[in-house]
């Protein structure tokens, strides 16, 4: 048997099967990136990176720790070390990663984009630094250009209610590029009744909607108006960042006097912090519902842990974990009381802890119904599980609960022009999952029906399920 090249063009496939459905299906279809955290402003300006650092390191969290945990200091991470002298530590720790997916993720990015064939190490750093920039000054590396290389349909941003998502209205209206980038509806900070800032970010509502905010009843007025704009620039998503799936139900006149209390600058206890984020998911859950909006629920991690470094860098700079409190008989309560009414909207659950594979498995196989295949999803293995072993986990807990054919599949969840490959990635494992099913008997060589449950995955059924005005791959 020869022996396999890395990377090569069988990389993650590991028999006949999973080479031809790879090959003769996953590869060719497009990618739909229904969560994503890329800023849309660049989108719209269609921004250049003056170098590799830029565009891979500028933001990039996954990098950033693991830097850390090969004793790299902050100063070459996130600090005041040129451009260069960061890439070149980054290359160095890079070249030692061996079982990470970020060594993966990066050459799969260095060939794609770069058509570097080679191994970035500490060796080859000053090569790939210089290769990577001269890439970078070509026509096709803006933004825009990455995007349209990488094959993408459409893009979701992830948006704040009191966003005015011009750089949105600056895209649609821009006809050279065909690329739909729509917003995505983030409300955290209008549920986050605890937070230090939340009386400001009322007020800040409070003048987007042209309304004063004196009660929960008006927070919700306020919010429907947000959501009528948000609507109107083809919103179809909504998500949360949640610690946990709550269900504290109360009385109106129960939370209306706990808002009442939070306005007046006074502190919540628990109790009445869970009994307000509670009625407010109640509120949008059932908005979505009326709108065909898709509810997507964020949960399991506990952020921000290292209290020193967040004082210096702020959110999203490496410090978070998985978070083992999710309740999942609060989520069930909480997805029942909206079923009760017919207010259910489509849903899909993501937790970071993958212990909560199979409990979100048995979930959703309660709340299933004939408005939607899959109408209550399990989202892909998401952040710290987003890995070969985390990926092939959720899917088979997937398949072993509910029905992997009707599957949404792989999202981007990045900050990254570049993580698109990671999609691939996906793919790759997916076909090499149904490839050892197939050789090891437990499903037949069907390539007709394996070819469309890939490119189902892979596509269509996101397509399908968020009702995005798109046609489907066939």
């Amino acid at each position: 048997m020869a022996e396999k090249t890395f990377m090569g063009k069988d990389f993650l496939l590991s028999n006949k099967t999973s080479k031809k459905l790879y090959h003769e299906a996953a590869e060719l279809v497009p990618i739909l990136d229904y969560h994503c955290h890329i800023n849309p402003r660049e989108i719209a300006e269609d921004r250049r990176f003056a170098n590799i650092t830029q565009l891979w390191l500028g933001g990039d969290h996954y990098k950033w720790r693991l830097m850390r945990s090969a004793g790299v200091d902050e100063h070459f991470i996130t600090g005041t070390a040129s451009d260069k002298e960061k890439f070149l530590k980054w290359a160095k720790v890079l070249g030692q990663a061996i079982g990470n997916p970020l060594y993966h993720w990066s050459h799969l990015e260095l060939r794609k984009y770069f058509n570097y064939q080679g191994i970035l190490n500490e060796d080859t750093a000053e090569e790939v630094w210089e290769l990577c920039n001269k890439r970078l000054r070509e026509p096709d590396m803006s933004a825009r250009g990455i995007i349209k290389q990488s094959n993408v349909t459409l893009i979701c941003t992830t948006d704040d209610p009191v966003d005015d998502l011009i750089w949105h209205k600056i895209i649609k209206e821009d006809k050279t590029f065909s690329v739909q980038v729509l917003p995505a509806w983030r409300p955290d900070r209008a549920m986050n009744i605890e937070k230090s800032n939340f009386l400001d970010y009322i007020d800040t509502l409070s003048a987007v909607s042209n309304m004063d905010i004196k009660s929960f009843n008006d927070l919700k007025k306020a919010l429907k108006i947000r959501m009528d704009f948000f609507a109107s620039r083809g919103c179809k998503v909504s998500d949360h960042g949640l610690e946990y799936m709550m269900y504290v139900p109360a009385s109106e006149d129960e939370v209306e006097a706990v808002f009442t209390k939070r306005l007046s600058g006074k502190k919540l206890t628990e109790k009445e912090v869970l009994e307000f984020k509670t009625a407010f998911m109640l509120f949008v859950g059932r908005e979505y519902s009326n709108r065909n909006w898709v509810m997507q629920l964020h949960y399991g991690c506990k952020r921000d842990n290292n209290g020193e470094m967040f004082s210096k860098l702020g959110p999203d700079t490496g410090f978070d974990c998985i978070n083992n409190y999710t309740p999942s008989a609060q989520l069930t309560d909480f997805l029942n009381a909206l079923a009760k009414n017919d207010t259910l909207p489509k849903t899909i659950i993501y937790s970071l802890n993958p212990n909560d594979n199979q409990a979100i498995g048995t979930i959703i196989g309660c709340f299933q119904d004939s408005s939607a295949v899959g109408k209550i999803q399990q989202g892909s293995a998401w952040w710290f599980n987003d890995n070969k072993a985390g990926m092939i986990e959720q899917m088979t807990s997937l398949a072993s609960l509910g029905n992997l054919s009707g599957f949404i599949g792989m999202l981007t969840d990045s900050r990254s022009f570049l993580s698109y490959t990671r999609h691939d990635y996906f793919r790759r494992i997916l076909c090499d999952m149904f490839g050892r099913w197939v050789e090891d008997g437990e499903y037949p060589e069907d390539y007709v029906t394996l070819n469309k449950i890939v490119t189902n995955i892979s596509y269509n059924n996101a397509v399908k399920y968020f009702d995005f005005n798109l046609s489907r791959y066939e």
